[in-house]
């Protein structure tokens, strides 16, 4: 009795000294899936942490909740760590641990065709926010195939980012880059068909990274080692699972989400090697990311690697979960 009853107290000590950290992630999407599957599955809590997510709905917003002390934890394309460094913040936000390694959006045309970037010249296509990563992306796959995203077609950037598939189901452009689950379902509704992937046409990009301030992460290396050390179980149990599998665990995320929608984008995603393995930040990652900016003309001035990424945290992680 004695045993079971000191069980039973250091399990409720676990659940009530749990330690909140407040995590703001850029959007709420099926992009972000080992994340899901690591607050579904328990593995923050496993390692003493209670994640409070909210959603910025835009890397500026997550951002000024990260500097204004709303969120201790930021989850967002690391350009934003970028340009926060170069305004000259003395307490600079860096990145520990990456999630995605490509971009998450697809071109979509009208019709089903064996497609080919020279066939894109003189064609409209519906496109993101100016300064956005989608648009800066879309913009870099045209240069590296020698198309001028000014001159030789025409990229629709003013419409807002909820309404783009709805335009392109209208009858505007010729082509739309879409994220998921938009893709998706232009392709089950026949209003459209997906011609390439952005993802892999762009190469390895770290599209998203948890960061925080360096203050922060002096302060509590140790909660940002057990953030890490979750994030790289979901990674893992992401890379072990099937497309049905995952769909069935982060459902909770997504309940107005069919689930063969859900598998079906889960599988998109697993199938072109969305997610990193391991939460390791790679350098040659960041030198792509700055070549992005700099071709959008986005970048005032390149930041050192070692100045806004840390690996430290990763490689424990690595080390203490294999």
């Amino acid at each position: 009795m004695l045993v079971t009853m000191t069980t039973l107290l250091n399990g409720c000590n676990r659940n009530t000294n749990l330690i909140t950290v407040r995590l703001n992630e850029v959007v709420h999407s099926i992009f972000y899936a080992p994340q899901y599957v690591a607050m579904e599955k328990g593995f923050f809590r496993d390692e003493g942490l209670d994640i409070e997510l909210t959603t910025g709905w835009g890397a500026d917003k997550s951002m000024t909740a990260l500097i204004s002390n709303n969120a201790d934890i930021a989850f967002m394309g690391p350009e934003a760590s970028i340009y926060v460094k170069n305004e000259g913040k003395e307490d600079f936000v860096i990145n520990f641990a990456q999630l995605t390694q490509r971009a998450g959006n697809f071109l979509i045309g009208r019709t089903q065709e064996d497609f080919d970037w020279d066939t894109i010249k003189g064609k409209t296509i519906i496109g993101g926010r100016p300064g956005g990563m989608p648009q800066m992306v879309l913009e870099y796959i045209l240069k590296i195939n020698n198309i001028d995203p000014h001159a030789d077609v025409e990229i629709l950037t003013n419409i807002d980012y909820t309404a783009t598939a709805g335009s392109f189901i209208g009858g505007t452009g010729d082509y739309t880059a879409e994220f998921e689950p938009s893709a998706s379902k232009i392709e089950n509704e026949g209003k459209g068909y997906v011609v390439t992937s952005l993802g892999i046409e762009s190469g390895l990009v770290p599209y998203t990274a948890y960061m925080a301030e360096r203050s922060y992460m002096k302060a509590n290396p140790d909660v940002i080692q057990k953030f890490t050390n979750a994030i790289y179980r979901g990674q893992l149990w992401v890379e072990e699972h099937t497309p049905e599998e995952i769909a069935k665990v982060i459902k909770p995320q997504f309940k107005d989400t069919d689930m063969d929608l859900l598998v079906q984008i889960i599988d998109r995603y697993k199938r072109q090697d969305t997610w990193r393995k391991d939460p390791y930040f790679e350098k040659a990652g960041m030198d792509l990311l700055q070549n992005i900016l700099d071709t959008a003309g986005e970048l005032d001035a390149r930041v050192k690697y070692d100045e806004i990424v840390t690996t430290e945290f990763a490689e424990e992680a690595i080390k203490n979960i294999e």
